[in-house]
């Protein structure tokens, strides 16, 4: 484990083009350089990610990723020892360029090829971050999907629940869309919902009622727009208040329903009694700090140690790649060139897919 590697890391599975180096070797772990560029403007008008446009934007902008991030490193290819690239699942237009960048790349430098699992990379990314050891819970919870995981080695997992449709970013990008406010919609409902009123809309918790760690929040949205559209027909339209009060409601049965899913996945976690339980949360809604507070609360409640890595590390990004491609590189897993763009990966081989694909990726 004190062998020096040194991944270079791509990805391009949404809309954030991005390539890091990540060394690992000695006592930790050392982020070298991050490069991630966002494609928000190309995207605005349109109220969500148009997978031809993001595709061709990563085709543009990936070799300019690489170069960026070998220089703020100060290294050469020489000095990587291989190329860690995700291989999905996600948008297939804007993996298979991610793809196709990697394997120029490891062809022309000699380097091995490392393809990776997008959701694997956020899985793993509290080991880079907080030297995690195995097994702990993990929330996976982002813009495209939501998954519950117990984390067992780089490449085990064993899923315990997760979104039956819509994944909480995805819903709150079209609560956004349904109030007329800008995207991505997460932060602009987050910040109208500071001055609204969570309890003024009887919005529901789905599946609450069901046993288990399943989620769903497509219905949640549903009712949202029931609600507005009753606002509109009763008051010619919606004031500044009806939207803070409606954004309010929403992300607080969000939370309620993350938090309730979360206390029973880990309490299906601490049943095997684990040395050291820790639960992780990653992904973009782990920004939210509403929902990061209630389950700071819930996990000190519990005992279980709580751990988010920075924002930055939360969404898409390289580094989380180049991460995994060190864990993987360590187990000597290693891909050839008929490595595959997929739109769908699940991590838990043993269970089947989630149903349902949002416009931010197929859920696996």
């Amino acid at each position: 484990m004190n062998e020096t590697i040194t991944i270079l890391g791509l990805e391009s599975s949404c809309d954030d083009t991005a390539a890091a180096i990540v060394r690992a070797g000695g006592d930790r772990p050392a982020i070298l350089s991050s490069v991630v560029y966002g494609q928000t403007e190309l995207h605005s008008e349109f109220g969500g990610v148009v997978p031809e446009i993001a595709a061709r934007a990563h085709a543009e902008k990936l070799d300019h990723c690489v170069e960026e991030a070998l220089d703020l490193a100060g290294l050469r290819l020489s000095a990587v020892d291989a190329v860690a690239v995700t291989a999905g699942p996600g948008l297939i237009g804007g993996v298979l360029s991610g793809v196709m960048c990697a394997k120029g790349i490891a062809a022309g430098a000699r380097l091995p090829l490392i393809g990776v699992n997008h959701l694997a990379g956020h899985a793993l990314t509290p080991r880079l971050t907080d030297g995690l050891e195995f097994p702990y819970l993990m929330l996976l919870v982002s813009g495209g999907h939501c998954q519950f995981l117990v984390v067992q080695g780089p490449d085990q997992f064993v899923r315990l629940g997760g979104t039956i449709d819509d994944a909480p970013g995805e819903a709150f990008d079209k609560v956004a869309k349904l109030l007329g406010l800008p995207q991505p919609g997460g932060p602009e409902v987050e910040k109208a919902a500071r001055t609204g009123d969570a309890g003024r809309f009887a919005l529901p918790r789905p599946l609450l009622d069901r046993e288990g760690c399943d989620l769903s929040f497509s219905g949640l949205k549903t009712a949202l727009l029931r609600t507005r559209d009753g606002l509109i027909d009763e008051n010619g339209g919606l004031r500044r208040r009806d939207v803070e009060d409606l954004c309010a409601g929403f992300q607080r049965a969000v939370a309620d329903v993350l938090a309730e899913k979360s206390r029973r996945a880990i309490e299906a976690f601490m049943s095997d009694a684990p040395r050291q339980p820790v639960f992780a949360v990653a992904g973009g809604v782990a920004a939210n700090s509403e929902i990061t507070a209630r389950l700071q609360t819930l996990c000190a409640g519990l005992g279980v140690r709580f751990v988010a890595p920075p924002l930055a590390l939360c969404t898409d990004n390289a580094a989380m790649i180049a991460w995994a491609g060190v864990e993987r590189f360590r187990l000597g897993l290693f891909d050839g060139m008929d490595l595959a763009a997929r739109p769908r990966w699940p991590l838990d081989q043993s269970q089947p897919p989630l149903i349902g694909g949002g416009k931010k990726g197929a859920k696996a």
